[in-house]
């Protein structure tokens, strides 16, 4: 077997692990960093308020114990899910949402921030209407979302709001286009969309995933 034809098998080995290996390394390495971010942060709030809790180690610093963070944000991020779905507490947040949202300096980041987890996910998704979008040439398409189908507030009659992601990245653009520059997507899901966008095309769109 010949030199160049060896290299050109490793080069393709090589190329093949890679794109097994990246995605796994990448989520691995992001789940971790969110599990040290909370592990660290956490002994430092109990030793402030509690410094007897969990005692001190060789260098005068709070203890800790690996795991615990992650574990205590996750059973607490699903038990306020639990009970918020109470009628008195599901009550008392929207009381408390009502007055986040009326004080002044804090209004601003609290309902952002909000919104954008609602479009998430919950009952208030917004992007969950997909769409090929044509906004700088009619021969040139996007995928988008329509956020908003009502513009009157803007003085726009016959526009829509659509969002735009980008590729390999959690940023986008809004824009205000014509209803008739926008052509709804019926054969694959919002979620295999927004894949779709956000790999620069390089998905595979799962069969169970296409609308009927």
């Amino acid at each position: 077997m010949k030199s160049p034809h060896i290299f050109k098998k490793f080069i393709q080995y090589f190329l093949q692990g890679l794109i097994i290996l990246a995605p796994i390394a990448i989520t691995i390495y992001a789940v971790t960093a969110l599990f040290n971010f909370i592990d660290n942060i956490l002994p430092s709030l109990i030793g402030y308020f509690s410094p007897d809790l969990l005692g001190t180690d060789a260098n005068g610093n709070p203890k800790k114990i690996p795991g615990l963070g992650f574990i205590l944000v996750t059973l607490i991020v699903i038990l306020v899910g639990y009970i918020s779905s109470s009628f008195i507490v599901s009550k008392l947040v929207d009381l408390f949402d009502k007055v986040l949202e009326r004080t002044p300096g804090i209004k601003l980041l609290y309902s952002t921030v909000k919104d954008f987890f609602e479009a998430f996910a919950g009952n208030k998704r917004k992007f969950d209407k997909s769409v090929l979008v044509s906004i700088e040439t009619t021969d040139v398409w996007q995928i988008g979302f329509i956020t908003q189908e009502d513009l009157h507030e803007f003085g726009l009659q016959e526009y829509v709001a659509v969002y735009v992601p980008q590729s390999y990245a959690f940023t986008g653009r809004l824009y205000f286009v014509k209803a008739d520059r926008v052509r709804l997507i019926t054969d694959i899901s919002s979620a295999e969309a927004m894949k779709f966008a956000i790999s620069g095309g390089v998905t595979t769109i799962e069969e169970d995933d296409k609308k009927s």
